[in-house]
């Protein structure tokens, strides 16, 4: 009396929403892609905050700023994947990270919106479109293709 009758072709299938791999992601623009990276990692936005240069660092490294008396590193990641340095306007800013207790600035061009991205969608790059510190690409409802950072790349300063 206690069974249900389950169909043959649903056996061992699970509900659409359940043990759904949705996370929320702070999205952005970096030279020319779109990319995003987990909220658990996000601080806040900062822009207009002058950044200190320091001697002998990487390039990809553009100095340090003062937020509220934390000192924190700022990366160009274009120049960190290998590109040419960005370019500054009016729309860019520093994403404000905690990776791993490692806290950080990134510059980026422009930051877009929050999403929710369904990490079972995430695929690996192609090896001929793969770039440093992405790991991963994810096709939204809209048709845009959003990749991944690697935290842990980033974190991990080479």
């Amino acid at each position: 009396m206690g069974e249900q009758n389950i169909p043959q072709n649903m056996a061992g299938a699970t509900p659409k929403n359940e043990g759904a791999s949705i996370e929320r992601c702070l999205t952005f623009e970096s030279g020319n892609l779109v990319l995003y990276i987990s909220t658990k990692y996000v601080i806040e936005i900062i822009d207009n905050h002058s950044i200190t240069p320091l001697p002998l660092v990487p390039p990809y490294i553009k100095g340090i700023v003062n937020l509220r008396g934390q000192i924190l590193p700022v990366i160009d990641i274009q120049q960190r994947m290998g590109k040419e340095a960005a370019k500054y306007t009016g729309k860019t800013c520093v994403i404000v990270l905690n990776i791993d207790s490692v806290p950080m600035g990134i510059i980026v061009d422009s930051v877009r919106q929050v999403a929710d991205i369904d990490l079972k969608e995430v695929h690996p790059i192609p090896l001929k479109r793969r770039q440093k510190l992405l790991d991963g690409m994810v096709t939204m409802e809209d048709g845009s293709v959003l990749m991944s950072i690697d935290c842990q790349a980033l974190a991990n300063a080479e």
